[in-house]
């Protein structure tokens, strides 16, 4: 096109009458935001979405806490970062399915994490030789060993995906602190030391269960704080007090972590601290006095529980068989950190505030909603053509006999008998003619 020839003209002035097509961006991406709590029922469908069997998943759940706690004793590591590392362990325990990865690995990944988050920092070597001194006390590694190597790349792998599952939100919540106020303020500086001793084992007991990622702090503390009372027989009163001044206090979210913890005792009684210091009888006898005053009330177990939604049990699925470097002497490759690659069509980001994110979606869905029509279109169709008799078909195709198109028995054959009741050796003659 010359520079001045009157189509460039046209469309310098505006006056083109072909509409430009439109240009397509960039893939908008998926943003994830982080979720601080959930619910009884989104615990109970990710488990079941992941397949677990009951029975194992406890048994997982309570060793990785375990394992969790006896290597921070090793290396003399912060009861906060303990906190951490459970809250890091269980999340990512709902978000993947056991034949995936160790659960031993896992435990460990995620005290490797909260290493980092809580300023107490230790290497993946470092983690792995308590872990492995821990099991082999009579056989201790130094971190330097070479049989470290190979976990330490799994360690490093499963760290990517733990970071990714919490959506990079490091917020975690530390009861302990909260829990020592409580029991100054309620009972004194003096008369709650054997007090505290006892709800600091049970605060640690909690990180067993799924409470720390459904409960605030100040639920959390109150509701060990009134068990311990309730296991103690003593201070209820001045607990329940307490507890009643307090505007963010909530009864119904008490009860429901206080369940819990008896579900727990109940249970699983040998494998809690709290378990070595009370009778089983006492848990059930304090678990049926609970059940009873939410009967009376007419309140739920659990909150924000929807009939509609109700789970069934998960069908029991075995878990890979995978062998935990920690714990055992024959060491798994890196076959735990292998994950399939996210979509190449966009980019994951991770925004921490949820209004946020919303509003970052709803305008850019704008520019990528994709609108229809819909027309209703008449079309007439020929009608296909009447099925015929199988005797039709085959008259047709030998000419037929005087015109007639019909089977044998219309057209008079003496070997099988005539339409008209006739015999064998008869003969029959249309028209005027003769008998013979």
């Amino acid at each position: 096109m010359a520079p001045g020839s009157p189509e460039r003209a046209k469309a310098a002035n505006g006056d083109s009458t072909a509409a430009a097509a439109p240009r397509v961006g960039p893939h908008p991406g998926f943003i994830f935001s982080s979720n601080q709590y959930s619910s009884e029922t989104k615990v109970r469908r990710l488990l079941k979405d992941n397949g677990c069997d009951p029975a194992r998943e406890d048994s997982n759940r309570l060793q990785g806490v375990q394992l969790i706690d006896n290597v921070r004793k090793h290396l003399h590591l912060p009861v906060r970062t303990f906190d951490t590392a459970c809250t890091y362990f269980h999340k990512f325990r709902l978000n993947f399915r056991d034949a995936e990865y160790n659960y031993q690995d896992a435990a460990l990944a995620s005290l490797f994490v909260a290493c980092k988050v809580e300023d107490t920092i230790k290497k993946s070597r470092d983690i792995l030789a308590a872990a492995y001194s821990v099991k082999n006390p009579d056989k201790p590694a130094a971190a330097d060993d070479k049989i470290f190597e190979s976990p330490g790349r799994v360690i490093i792998g499963l760290e990517r995906l733990i970071l990714e599952t919490i959506g990079f939100d490091f917020r975690t919540r530390y009861p302990q602190k909260l829990l020592v106020k409580v029991v100054r303020s309620a009972l004194g500086k003096e008369g709650g030391k054997d007090f505290y001793h006892t709800a600091y084992a049970m605060c640690i007991d909690m990180y067993k269960t799924f409470v720390p990622i459904k409960r605030t702090t100040f639920t959390m503390v109150m509701a060990v704080a009134e068990l311990t009372a309730r296991m103690r027989g003593e201070h209820l009163e001045r607990i329940q007090e307490f507890a009643s001044q307090r505007r963010q206090y909530d009864r119904e979210a008490v009860m429901e972590t206080m369940l819990d913890l008896l579900d727990l005792y109940v249970q699983h009684h040998k494998s809690t601290k709290i378990g070595a210091q009370f009778d089983l009888n006492k848990c059930i006898d304090i678990k049926i006095h609970l059940n009873k005053d939410l009967d009376t009330a007419a309140q739920p177990r659990h909150l924000f529980h929807c009939n509609r939604c109700e789970i069934e049990e998960p069908t029991p699925q075995t878990p890979g068989s995978a062998t935990s470097p920690a714990t055992n002497a024959s060491w798994p490759g890196d076959a735990s950190a292998r994950r399939s690659a996210r979509g190449q069509d966009g980019t994951m980001r991770f925004v921490f505030d949820i209004e946020t994110a919303r509003e970052e979606q709803e305008t850019s869905a704008r520019y990528f909603r994709e609108e229809f029509e819909e027309y209703e279109v008449e079309v007439e169709e020929p009608l296909p053509p009447l099925p015929r008799r199988d005797g039709e078909e085959r008259s047709e195709r030998r000419g037929g006999r005087d015109g007639y198109r019909g089977g044998y028995r219309g057209r008079g054959d003496h070997r099988r008998g005539g339409p008209y009741g006739g015999h064998r050796g008869e003969r029959h003659y249309r028209g005027k003619g003769r008998y013979h």
